[in-house]
């Protein structure tokens, strides 16, 4: 759970953590240990996107009545889905909440 108060390395720490646990079963370009944040945040936000279509083309496969596709892979994809689209809005809330903190200082 990301916690309030949390730093800016403490939270990309646990996104990366989270990430690592969501992605397991994914493929996708990784961040290499020289990456700036925005780029880590864009692979970041593939991986969600990625999680998301595959959800989303598992579900179609089983709506059409594919008997490849077992009940239990789609549950645990969209659950995948659904964890990695949290995490990314919980960055997203922090990120605002930090610009915001930044643009009310006084210089």
């Amino acid at each position: 759970m990301i916690e309030q108060g949390m730093s800016a390395s403490e939270l990309l720490h646990r996104l990366r953590e989270l990430s690592g646990r969501v992605d397991a079963g994914l493929e996708g370009p990784r961040p290499t240990a020289g990456a700036d944040f925005s780029q880590l945040l864009r692979a970041s936000l593939d991986r969600v996107n990625a999680a998301q279509q595959s959800a989303a083309s598992l579900g179609r496969a089983y709506e059409l009545g594919d008997p490849a596709v077992s009940v239990t892979d789609l549950t645990i994809a969209m659950q995948k889905s659904s964890l990695a689209f949290q995490a990314a809005t919980q960055v997203r809330n922090k990120l605002v909440a930090a610009y915001q903190e930044i643009m009310s200082m006084q210089v």
